[in-house]
């Protein structure tokens, strides 16, 4: 696991555009794995701000909120449009349906299409609990893309998003630790204070479903691209960058 720290997210999101750019122009990249939510935001702005053509990639996200339509400002849809579709000439991009009738076979659906689609680079965030994608504490190693009923802290730092604390959804559809695991590398973004404790348990503490991040100690390709907030906690030795 390489670490490289920050003084800000710019810089850590500069670095990961970069990456990103160098895999598409090579041609090593035809599959992007992304995430959403507040960390990723500075990463697709440079993406958006860039001249990068990107009309034979193909992306996948982690995640969509149970019961939210497409065109929800909340939903995950909406934020990709937003954040990035709409600025991006894309090959296709797919996300997984939160309005399913049936979300045992949405989740089946979604885990061929992740199959069909194998990832060159997954962008990941942190939870405060270590979480990646939707994948609370407690979540099996092997689990694929499943549904997760999502849990009082994760649901309290997305409420802000929200007008009423009872709009923020219960649930959500979220690839798995196991097909997050099958990108062939990933870059993790960490920001601020409040993922410090969670990143010191990913790269220094046991390997335990109480963290699922720690399992990415075990991933033979992964990049943590962190400002100095979020690596306050580690110890000596990690590289600084910029």
């Amino acid at each position: 696991m390489e670490i490289l720290t920050f003084k800000s997210d710019k810089d850590a999101a500069q670095k990961a555009f970069e990456i990103v750019r160098d895999g598409v122009v090579s041609g090593r990249v035809s599959t992007l794995g992304l995430a959403t939510g507040g960390t990723p935001v500075e990463f697709y702005k440079k993406m958006r701000e860039s001249n990068l053509d990107v009309s034979s990639i193909s992306t996948v996200n982690l995640d969509e909120y149970v019961g939210l339509e497409k065109n929800d400002p909340n939903s995950y849809h909406y934020y990709m449009e937003k954040e990035l579709f709409s600025h991006m000439n894309f090959k296709e991009s797919f996300l997984p349906n939160g309005m399913a009738k049936d979300l045992e076979a949405e989740c089946r659906r979604y885990e061929k299409i992740l199959k069909n689609h194998a990832v060159d680079i997954q962008i990941l965030g942190i939870g405060a609990n270590g979480h990646i994608g939707f994948n609370e504490p407690g979540t099996s190693f092997d689990a694929e893309t499943h549904i997760v009923e999502l849990t009082e802290s994760t649901r309290e730092a997305n409420k802000r998003y929200f007008e009423k604390e009872e709009d923020v959804p219960k649930y959500a559809i979220s690839m798995g630790i196991k097909s997050i695991l099958a990108a062939k590398k990933i870059i993790l973004l960490a920001f601020g204070r409040s993922k410090a404790e969670a990143i010191k348990e990913m790269v220094e503490g046991a390997i335990d479903p109480s963290c699922p991040a720690s399992i990415l100690q075990k991933h033979p390709n992964v990049t943590v691209l962190a400002d100095e907030e979020a690596a306050v906690l580690l110890k000596e030795g990690i590289t600084s960058d910029r």
